[in-house]
């Protein structure tokens, strides 16, 4: 009977691998679209990348409500993108994926300011489940904070997309993005902290 927990352990970490692999892979998307656009054709590079967006759909771990539509949205928008980029044999079209995945989040965050509690609110209390009003407020001014991020990044992604600079693409959707996002949930980190509203 001891041996049925370590099986289970067993067949969690390959799955564990998986996910961590398609995750890591979809975070280098731009830098992957950069690679496989100098040495592969289109149709080649199209059906790697949506081998992978299966791989990140297959994968997909039961997380946070939240987040796990616009997850397996995400994927699915990758396959469909990549299957008509390599019928089309058009890399450029490649090249909207950091586009969508702004405009989902924008979606995501700014429809919770619609209804009874914001986004970032209903994280924090996963964490506090008893909120004070004042940080009931601040959540809701993060999550604004978050939907204008969104706009402006998507923007700038949208702009490397029609400028047709592939380096300037992937320098800005994969990496000058990833570092204003720290950036910013560093800044509301401290802020957070100072005001002692906890998290």
């Amino acid at each position: 009977m001891n041996n049925q927990p370590k099986a289970a352990a067993g067949r969690a970490l390959p799955a564990k691998a998986l996910h961590l692999i398609g995750l890591a892979t979809i975070l280098a998307y731009p830098f992957a679209v950069w690679f496989g656009a100098t040495r592969w054709r289109p149709q080649v590079l199209a059906l790697v990348l949506a081998a992978v967006f299966l791989l990140r759909l297959l994968t997909l771990r039961r997380g946070l409500a939240a987040f796990g539509g616009p997850a397996k949205a995400l994927a699915l928008f990758g396959i469909l993108l990549c299957l008509a980029s390599g019928l089309l044999k058009s890399q450029h079209l490649l090249l909207y994926y950091p586009v969508m995945m702004n405009a989902l989040m924008l979606l995501l965050f700014g429809a919770s300011l619609l209804g009874p509690a914001s986004l970032v609110e209903q994280l924090a209390r996963l964490r506090q489940p008893s909120l004070p009003p004042r940080a009931i407020a601040y959540t809701r001014r993060v999550t604004q904070v978050w939907c204008l991020f969104f706009i402006i990044n998507g923007a700038m992604a949208l702009f490397t997309c029609l400028h047709g600079d592939m380096p300037l693409w992937a320098l800005y959707n994969g990496g000058i993005s990833y570092l204003l996002m720290g950036l910013l949930m560093g800044t509301e980190w401290i802020i957070r902290k100072r005001q002692r509203l906890g998290g």
